[in-house]
């Protein structure tokens, strides 16, 4: 499994960003992914996750409301809009995999770190006020 995130970049303060995950090497399906962003100085931090069914989300309380993810398994993609960004959401963001799964875990998500299997390299946003 590869994971490829891009749409990173330089934005002021209530603007919007939407970030790609570009997913292959297998099939999207039977994979639950997540987004995580770490800050300098900072550790890394969940923001946002979707089962691998599509159908259950979950978002960090610092950005419900505002962070919006999805997938689009016909395109092996997981998307996160990003909107009302703040100069605090400013991070490299990450993607991450979790799989294969069995369908009964069709509508896990996973907040943790350590509950992913496979992680992207990152793309830079960075919010100016």
């Amino acid at each position: 499994v590869q994971l490829q995130a891009s749409g990173g970049g330089l934005v002021q303060a209530g603007d919007s960003l939407r970030l790609s995950c570009a997913f292959s090497g297998r099939t999207l399906g039977n994979y639950a992914m997540g987004w995580f962003r770490q800050a300098p100085g900072k550790e890394r931090e969940f923001v946002a996750a979707v089962s691998w069914s599509g159908r259950d989300t979950n978002s960090a309380d610092s950005v419900k409301g505002r962070f919006t993810v999805s997938s689009d398994s016909a395109k092996n993609t997981v998307f996160l809009q990003m909107n009302s960004l703040k100069p605090e959401d400013t991070a490299v963001y990450y993607c991450a995999a979790a799989g294969p799964l069995t369908y009964s875990r069709g509508n896990d998500i996973y907040s943790a770190a350590s509950q992913y299997d496979f992680w992207g390299q990152g793309t830079l946003v960075t919010v100016s006020s």
